[in-house]
């Protein structure tokens, strides 16, 4: 038996189990780049997403960037030491206040703090170049809806 390409057409899941396929699909090319990028910049999607947070807001808090991320403190500590170790990022404490810790890019961070080929955030802004408003509009509408059920689902434990 030969393996048809159309697995959708041979195989139907339904509309709930065909939209989780496509986004379980994303998921994975959103892990091919990351892959590629951190052999190619030495940086992963995530923690590039970070370094360029941070270089758009810097002084920033780790307590503001998990805010900004939707992520767990600790989950952001975690990749904040990775970048450190790296040398692109460093913390900072507060001269008038020992207690307070800013983020900021070290010159190896800012220099991979700009745009680039081959990275998720430029698939995304070629997208947004070319795709209708309205559609945009209605993607981040129903992301947002998902992420709320989910996260009602997760509450009700």
């Amino acid at each position: 038996m030969t393996k048809q390409t159309d697995s959708n057409a041979s195989y139907p899941l339904g509309p709930a189990l065909d939209f989780l396929q496509r986004l379980w699909q994303l998921n994975h090319a959103l892990e091919k780049v990351s892959i590629r990028m951190e052999k190619r910049l030495g940086v992963t999607a995530q923690q590039r997403f970070i370094l360029r947070c941070v270089g758009k807001y810097p002084g920033m808090t780790a307590g503001h960037l998990a805010s900004l991320l939707h992520l767990d403190p600790g989950t952001v500590s975690a990749s904040l030491r990775r970048l450190e170790s790296k040398h692109l990022l460093e913390r900072r404490r507060d001269p008038k206040d020992n207690r307070r810790v800013s983020l900021g890019l070290t010159a190896k961070g800012r220099a991979l703090d700009r745009p680039a080929t081959g990275t998720v955030e430029n698939a995304v802004e070629r997208l947004l170049d070319v795709a209708p408003e309205n559609e945009l509009a209605s993607l981040v509408k129903i992301v947002e809806q998902l992420t709320a059920l989910l996260e009602r689902e997760m509450a009700a434990e």
